[in-house]
């Protein structure tokens, strides 16, 4: 079981939006975004909000008339993304996505970024997601590829896995990476519920200001943090250092630039 509370607390969150939002997320917000430019008017939830990355482009890019409505987990996940600016219109909730304290037919779309893969039970919280929207409603959420095709975390997860052997980090590839199979995806939504199913892969570039950023990102900013301490809380910086040599060996110094993949699934509730 992964405890996400635990995983996204203390200076997780402002480490997550500083040094991986521009990198790995802000490029699918965008995208994901941009798949709900019919909603004109009603109202919007996105589940497992995080810091608040889509958010933010959900209030800056949806007409006023659209309430928003962004749910998280992580109390500090939260709190973080609250406390940004661009949000004043926003209303926050803390909710688990496996039961949503919302009454049925409540929303008009639902969105989900990079969260589905933490869900415990897949197809509950697609049933949730099938609950609380209204009969047109529409339901559009990512997952990340395989851990080889997203290059950054490939490397950096081999990199620390090196410095423990016989016990190298698995939650990455297992879990924020793990869940790619499309064909398994859209049974599980249709199980839930939903009645045409879309799924479109979608490549981007990532950019990052530098090969040490990026180690900083993934080693005290992303869930990897946990495992590395799990098995040697003094050994964080020297994970990161590791991650760091790793990175500047396979893409050099300065500005560097890797290719991620992730798959766009959208449902209808009709």
């Amino acid at each position: 079981m992964v405890d996400l509370v635990s995983l996204y607390s203390g200076s997780v969150p402002a480490l997550y939006d500083h040094y991986r939002g521009p990198v790995f997320f802000e490029p699918y917000a965008r995208d994901l975004v941009g798949r709900l430019q019919h909603v004109a008017q009603g109202s919007v939830l996105e589940v497992a909000a995080g810091t608040g990355i889509v958010t933010r482009i959900l209030a800056a890019l949806l007409p006023p008339e659209v309430t928003i409505v962004a749910s998280d987990l992580s109390p500090a996940m939260l709190d973080f993304a609250m406390a940004q600016s661009g949000v004043e219109r926003v209303a926050w909730r803390q909710a688990d996505a496996l039961a949503l304290p919302f009454p049925d037919s409540a929303f008009d779309a639902v969105l989900c970024q990079f969260g589905a893969m933490f869900f415990q039970d897949k197809v509950a919280g697609y049933r949730e997601a099938f609950r609380v929207l209204n009969p047109s409603g529409r339901f559009v959420f990512n997952v990340w590829g395989r851990i080889e095709e997203n290059e950054f975390c490939c490397v950096v997860n081999d990199a620390v896995g090196r410095l423990f052997p016989g016990d190298p980090p698995e939650l990455m590839a297992r879990t924020a990476y793990g869940y790619y199979d499309t064909a398994k995806i859209a049974q599980e939504i249709s199980v839930a519920g939903f009645g045409a199913v879309s799924v479109q892969t979608v490549e981007r570039l990532s950019h990052a200001p530098s090969a040490h950023d990026l180690a900083i990102g993934f080693c005290q900013g992303s869930p990897l943090r946990s495992e590395i301490e799990a098995r040697a809380a003094t050994r964080l910086a020297e994970a990161t250092e590791a991650a760091t040599e790793a990175l500047l060996a396979r893409f050099g110094s300065g500005p560097i630039v890797g290719k991620m993949r992730a798959h766009v699934i959208t449902a209808t509730k009709e």
